[in-house]
């Protein structure tokens, strides 16, 4: 990278240029001053309120043999950089810039025509000025294991036990059954403790109360039977599927850094659960003591008797 001072702030595109092999030609796009809105921040003063972000972009690409005859599909397209922008505070909520432009960075890169890529994000609204980081990310130099990759991840059955199920010594029997050899993974989900919490007036603090006290819970049905394994991220989930560990939901983080939380309080536990298990794209939703919710997925009954 150049030592020159004055471009130390300069757009992508310019840095780009001033650090790349004149012996080797690049062509470059760019996306200039494109301002969103997300909800982002490590601070908990930064949660639940949207605030402006605006990325600047520079994308180096080896340029197209032959002739392009005006047709997009040979070319990487500008829309593709929005779309890796768009589509990554979609996905879900970042405490960290570092985080989101790591990200917007490798969904770029997996475009075949992608060679390296600059990527400036500024919060707007966090003082006087621009607040920011940029990164450089080259095909060449992005691990393997960092790369984005398209596995397949089973569709869990989802079971929701009230807390008389938890409760129940039976519990264990059921377990056994819901979790045959052959059977979908399996991910228990619990309510909302019937022992009194704390109360605020706060919303966003009573959430997160209401959150934790049926973590709590979780915990709860872990101690009744060591199979059982509290988990509380997307990453974590899916390494257990695949490796047949039986999981209790922790719903805290999933919901607090979800791009779309869910409106269910935690005090409606069934539309809580309903949630995670569209969010899993479970096969099913298992509701033990209690009323089946609206939900997406299908849906069914069940006491720890029934098969």
């Amino acid at each position: 990278m150049t030592n020159e001072i004055h471009l130390a702030f300069a757009h992508p595109v310019e840095r780009s240029a001033a650090s790349g092999n004149p012996d080797l030609p690049i062509d470059r796009i760019s996306v200039r001053d494109l301002v969103l809105s997300a909800d982002i921040g490590a601070f908990q003063l930064e949660r639940g309120a949207e605030q402006r972000l605006r990325f600047n972009i520079a994308v180096e690409v080896v340029p197209a043999v032959g002739v392009i005859d005006d047709d997009v599909d040979r070319i990487l397209s500008y829309d593709k950089v929005t779309e890796a922008v768009e589509g990554e505070l979609e996905a879900e909520r970042f405490n960290l810039l570092e985080t989101l432009a790591e990200r917007i960075a490798l969904r770029i890169l997996a475009e075949p025509q992608a060679q390296r890529v600059f990527v400036r994000i500024e919060k707007l609204d966090r003082g006087p000025g621009a607040l920011g980081v940029e990164i450089v990310r080259a095909r060449g130099q992005v691990p393997a294991e960092a790369a984005p990759v398209q596995e397949s991840v089973p569709h869990p059955r989802v079971v929701y036990l009230d807390n008389a199920a938890v409760a129940n010594p039976d519990l264990g029997t059921a377990i056994d059954r819901w979790s045959r050899d052959g059977e979908p993974p399996l991910i228990l989900c619990v309510g909302y403790p019937d022992q009194a919490q704390p109360q605020t007036e706060q919303a966003l603090a009573q959430r997160r109360i209401d959150l934790l006290a049926v973590e709590q819970n979780a915990w709860v049905l872990a101690g009744n039977d060591r199979r059982c394994i509290v988990v509380g991220t997307r990453t974590e989930l899916d390494w257990a599927m695949r490796h047949g560990q039986i999981s209790v939901w922790a719903p805290s983080k999933m919901v607090l850094d979800a791009a779309h939380s869910p409106s269910a309080s935690p005090r409606d536990a069934t539309a809580l659960a309903a949630w995670f298990a569209s969010e899993m794209e479970a096969e099913e939703l298992v509701v033990v003591g209690a009323e089946l919710p609206a939900s997406d997925v299908p849906l069914r009954g069940n006491d720890l008797s029934a098969p």
